[in-house]
């Protein structure tokens, strides 16, 4: 698939496929990683590719919720923080976070394409500091604005981790993923022996 999100020719059209353009990049920063390099916080802070793509897939859930007035999303256990929203617990994987995100996103995309009206009123969640408590509704529209930010936001967390681990940047990720014939740059490649970085260019 290309680099760019395909052509629009609508509103539904153009928020449906920039959200799954997202979503793809967000995938793609964990292309060729094992669980336990998903696992890593190699950065500064705290944040993995596994724990911000399980993070994505449970933002969805949420905000498909919203929509259909269910009560709030996946439900956290008692002992669970804030924090292990955004971390792969010990008995997580990477393959079994990226399918329960496929799994998500495959919702939402059934339940916006069961939704005539993107003015369809979505009722904003009461006791939770950072919703505004003046605002009584919000639109499907404005969540599939918010899940595109949202999803743009965490993978650019998911990017400079990436690049910290073993150098990969998304194109060449993409291009690895997605078998891209391209002679523009070289398709990302596992690490050379006791290197951590991806293979040079043959010469």
């Amino acid at each position: 698939m290309p680099g760019f999100a395909p052509p629009v020719t609508d509103e539904r059209t153009a928020l449906t496929a920039y959200l799954a353009h997202q979503r793809r990049a967000l995938r793609a920063t964990a292309h060729g990683l094992t669980t336990e390099q998903a696992r890593m916080a190699a950065t500064a802070g705290e944040l993995s590719i596994g724990g911000l793509i399980k993070h994505a897939g449970r933002c969805e859930l949420f905000w498909t919720d919203l929509i259909l007035q269910q009560r709030g999303g996946p439900q956290r256990k008692a002992d669970e923080s804030d924090a292990d929203e955004f971390r792969l617990a010990p008995d997580e994987s990477l393959t079994g976070v990226l399918a329960a995100y496929a799994e998500a996103a495959e919702r939402t995309d059934a339940v916006i394409a069961g939704i005539p009206d993107l003015g369809q009123a979505v009722p904003v969640p009461r006791g939770l500091p950072w919703f505004p408590e003046e605002v009584g509704n919000w639109s499907v529209r404005w969540v599939l604005l918010h899940l595109i930010e949202e999803t743009a936001r965490h993978g650019g967390h998911a990017d400079i981790i990436r690049e910290s681990i073993d150098g990969a940047t998304l194109y060449p990720l993409l291009a690895a993923a997605e078998a891209w014939p391209t002679p523009w740059f070289r398709p990302w490649e596992p690490a050379a022996p006791n290197t951590g970085r991806q293979q040079p260019p043959a010469s």
